[in-house]
């Protein structure tokens, strides 16, 4: 069972007090659940059911009536609630009316005057009574001013009892910030207001109820009294009265309203009167009037005055009436100067320079004010290029010199990176370090770049809307001043077309004088020079300013400037590219002869230092520097397949290729005290059998040259094959003639240090061998039967096994062919010893084969063909074996000797695992 509902309240009522037929907004609570529901309604003790429009359950909208309270409350009646209370009040507040035939000293505001005696054939409704707010909603004045609202719509109006009322006006002016629903809540309430307005005379007969019942009790009243009268015609009767009051009544009436009419022809005589002076009035004041208007800036309104004034008066022959117009035409002359100077006045932006020119063209100015303009606006631009590079010039001079980029730069950012993984891809470092102040050159480009990118749209946008006579007013098309101008438009075409190649131009030597000295003569150094060039560029700020020519250069392509105009940018671009490849590859090469300083002799299982990395790392920190001047965009040209850059490229290339070589030549010819390191340091990660002697090693000359031949074949079989392809796909086409120059100058390089080494390894094997052999007045003649191998032998098998040991420890890779060489060389000496002997007594012949035969069979896995054939001339020169005694002596011998020296030999067996790669 539903509960009862609870009695309307009223709490609030806005306004709080008003005139009658003021408009109300009733809020409370309870105040029904529907319009149906809502049955009584009354302020201070009138009706206003009527007007009534029930919104919800907290809020009603009507009109206060004529009530006769001054102030009294607020019931709303319900049907769910029955009688309601108020906790607000209403005042009423009750102007003296002013009578139609009355004379008043104030304005009477007749739209709010409600007659219910006009237009009768058609409804009234008290809601169609000018409602302040026609849409219901609140009112959120904009801050659009009404001129520019005057100027959007011009001849209208946002007065909605206007004739030329306009509702865009209406709602920018009143709702320009009220949201979507609000608006359409609003178009409710107008739908409503226009239902009731169509209710015809049944809203009238509702509007004007009152009058009725007032109508309908004064006949009642009349026509009792006659009926209690009982006569008619009768001298004295009731009716014989009322008809001579009647009479009266109007005779009376028309002596006032023939006074009335009386006044109303005498103020249409006065308003014809004014309406002529005003004519004169406004050709009077014109002149201050223009003053005026000029010193606020509302052109328009004294162009459309001078226009009027022109029409009425221009032709007049009225002495007074020539006087004054000349004065107009004075402060017209001055306000035409004005305009120009303020057309011709830099800076100004695009919108003033059009409105300028059309307040001039409206004006009918002399001459040509918009080629005015545009010669002004092209002096400007040139001056501000020009004033831009002065500026910097200055600045460079007192001191403000930009930080350029340190040509080691490349190398500091190797050592703050990750290494190179060989077999792996490069990626450039990103570190916070890597910022520096742009250098003059760079920061001049990039702002007269600004100024070119400002400017010049705006310029071109100009000319284009002088070419298609957009400038002008309808006005202006109307004198046929316009066809006038567009055909001094076409006649300018070249003139204007002079002046864009002037400013472009001007940005490229501006832009070469800044980077390009060498490409402009003299006397263009002389006006576009004056940069302090001692120290150059890098290829990362040159890079820079390539990338700010080419948005400068797509910019105004995207004008739709002829390319022929822009040409010139395209060639500076052009050049930038080709100066920044080179200046790269220059200031590479000078980060690579510094890589010898950071040589740091730390060798891995291959025996490879970090050089070769770094070398690589150097090199394709130069190519991806150089991917975005060598990227071809559209309308450029490959400067790879410019024979010329070729050619230049190709040999400075080959020129870092062996700069870097010549580099390793010089670290192998240091001295100990040229080397800044105490020992040399190794990976042990690998648990080979030379581990502890690793620790142990100096940096000797001898192990630097094997270390510097271990990074030479590490280049020409990994480093240098890599740096082809980076080359190959970077747009480098000849990359295989500067790998094969490259790899011609290693090869000799590892060529020279090999025998270098050899030699300094080998010369001393080999000249012990003889005085080893013949100590102790040895001869082979005379000797003892052999009982085991000589020390000589042994010894020379120790400076084997410690030159193997040394490579080793370096670069396992290098033993074979070390050893090789240094064996062919020890045979070839004992090959040439055994044949200087006259000859052999059998002891002598047999202690001669068991030494060569120990060694040969010792270094059997070093043998080379020619080492095979040294030890066999050697063996060949000696009397050979007759009794099978000798030769199982021999053989005992042999054994005897491979198994006391079996520890030192297991070196020269192969090693049983392969080293870890890096």
């Amino acid at each position: 069972m539903s509960r009862a509902r609870q009695p309307p309240l009223v709490t609030g009522i806005s306004p709080n007090e008003g005139a009658p037929w003021t408009k109300v907004t009733i809020r409370g609570e309870n105040l029904g659940t529907g319009p149906n529901d809502l049955i009584g309604l009354s302020i201070c003790g009138h009706n206003c059911l009527l007007t009534a429009e029930w919104m919800s359950a907290s809020k009603i909208v009507c009109r206060v009536g004529p009530a006769k309270d001054d102030k009294g409350e607020i019931i709303v009646t319900t049907k769910s609630g029955g009688r309601g209370t108020s906790t607000v009040s209403f005042k009423l507040l009750k102007p003296e009316r002013i009578g139609i035939l009355d004379q008043s000293a104030v304005w009477v505001d007749e739209l709010n005057y409600y007659d219910m005696r006009t237009d009768r054939n058609k409804g009234i409704s008290p809601l169609s009574l000018r409602p302040a707010n026609p849409l219901g909603i609140d009112i959120d004045r904009g801050k659009v001013p009404l001129k520019d609202l005057e100027n959007m719509f011009p001849g209208m109006s946002g007065d909605f009892t206007s004739e030329n009322f306009s509702a865009t006006w209406y709602l920018i002016e009143n709702h320009s910030s009220t949201s979507f629903e609000h608006l359409r809540a609003g178009v409710g309430n107008l739908k409503k207001q226009a239902s009731k307005k169509n209710e015809g005379s049944l809203a009238y007969v509702k509007g004007g109820l009152s009058t009725f019942f007032e109508a309908q009790d004064a006949l009642a009243a009349i026509h009792q009294k006659l009926e209690s009268d009982g006569t008619e015609k009768v001298e004295g009767s009731m009716t014989q009265r009322l008809e001579t009051i009647l009479n009266r009544a109007s005779e009376t009436a028309d002596t006032l309203f023939q006074e009335v009419l009386g006044r109303k022809d005498k103020a249409d005589s006065t308003r014809n009167a004014l309406n002529v002076l005003q004519r004169f009035k406004f050709l009077f004041n014109l002149p201050l009037n223009i003053e005026r208007n000029i010193q606020k800036g509302d052109y328009d309104v004294v162009i459309n005055d001078y226009e009027k004034a022109k029409s009425l008066f221009g032709n007049t022959e009225v002495p007074v009436f020539k006087k004054v117009y000349s004065e107009v035409e004075t402060r017209i002359e001055a306000l035409r100067k004005l305009l120009l100077d303020k057309l011709l006045e830099t800076p100004s932006t695009l919108h003033d320079q059009k409105r300028y020119i059309r307040y001039l063209s409206d004006l009918h100015a002399p001459g040509d004010p918009a080629w005015q303009c545009i010669i002004a606006q092209h002096k400007w631009i040139l001056q501000l290029m020009q004033n831009c590079k002065e500026d910097f010039i200055k600045e460079q001079k007192v001191g403000g010199v930009g930080l350029d980029l340190d040509r080691s730069s490349v190398l500091n950012r190797i050592s703050l990176s990750a290494p190179v993984k060989r077999g792996g891809s490069f990626q450039t470092p990103k570190d916070d370090s890597w910022h520096y102040k742009s250098p003059q050159q760079v920061r001049f480009v990039e702002k007269l770049s600004d100024v070119v990118i400002s400017q010049l749209p705006n310029f071109w946008k100009l000319w284009i809307s002088y070419v298609n006579g957009s400038l002008f007013s309808e006005t202006g098309e109307k004198s046929g001043q316009v066809e006038k101008l567009k055909k001094n438009a076409r006649q300018r075409q070249n003139d204007f077309k002079g002046m864009i190649e002037e400013v472009t131009r001007r940005l490229v030597q501006l832009v070469r004088g800044a980077l390009l000295p060498s490409s402009l003569t003299e006397l263009q150094l002389r006006q576009y020079g004056g940069w302090d060039t001692k120290t150059p560029l890098t290829g990362a700020w040159l890079t820079q300013v390539i990338h700010t020519v080419r948005l400068s250069h797509e910019a105004l392509s995207a004008l739709e400037i002829p390319n022929d105009l822009l040409q010139v940018i395209q060639d500076l671009l052009q050049d930038l590219r080709v100066h920044c490849l080179l200046t790269t590859l220059q200031h590479t090469e000078e980060d690579v002869k510094r890589l010898a300083e950071k040589e740091d002799w730390v060798v891995d299982n291959e025996g490879i230092t970090s050089l070769p990395a770094q070398f690589e790392q150097c090199m394709v920190q130069m190519l991806q520097s150089l991917k975005e001047p060598m990227e071809c965009k559209p309308g450029e040209i490959n400067i790879s397949n410019l024979d010329v850059v070729q050619d230049k490229a190709c040999e400075q290339c080959v020129s870092i290729m062996k700069v870097f070589i010549k580099c390793l030549e010089q670290l192998s010819t240091k001295t100990d005290e040229d080397i800044n390191t105490s020992h040399l340091s190794v990976d042990l990660t690998s648990p080979d059998l030379f581990g502890s002697i690793k620790e142990d090693f100096s940096s000797k000359p001898e192990q630097r040259l094997l270390i510097i031949l271990s990074n030479c074949q590490y280049l020409e079989r990994h480093t240098f094959l890599n740096l082809a392809e980076h080359l190959e796909k970077n747009g480098f086409t000849m990359a295989d003639k500067i790998i094969r120059v490259s790899i011609d100058a290693l090869r000799q390089l590892d060529y020279d240090l090999f025998e270098m080494y050899i030699e300094k390894k080998s010369d001393p094997i080999v000249g012990s061998l003889e005085t080893g052999i013949y100590a102790g007045y040895f001869d082979w003649k005379d000797c003892l039967l052999p009982t085991g191998v000589r020390s000589y032998l042994k010894e020379a098998l120790v400076s084997i096994i410690s030159v193997h040991a040394e490579v080793f420890t370096v670069s396992k890779e290098l033993v074979s062919r070390v050893l090789s060489k240094i064996i062919e060389a020890v045979a070839e000496e004992m090959s040439r010893l055994m044949q200087c002997v006259s000859s052999f007594s059998k002891n002598g012949a047999l202690q001669a084969r068991l030494e060569i035969c120990a060694l040969r069979d010792a270094i059997e896995p070093y043998l080379s063909s020619e080492s095979c054939t040294s030890f066999k001339q050697a063996l060949e020169a000696l009397p050979q074996l007759q009794s099978g005694a000798d030769k199982k002596l021999l053989e005992e011998l042999l054994n005897k000797f491979k198994s006391s020296m079996k520890l030192q030999l297991n070196c020269f067996k192969p090693a049983s695992f392969q080293p870890v790669k890096r």
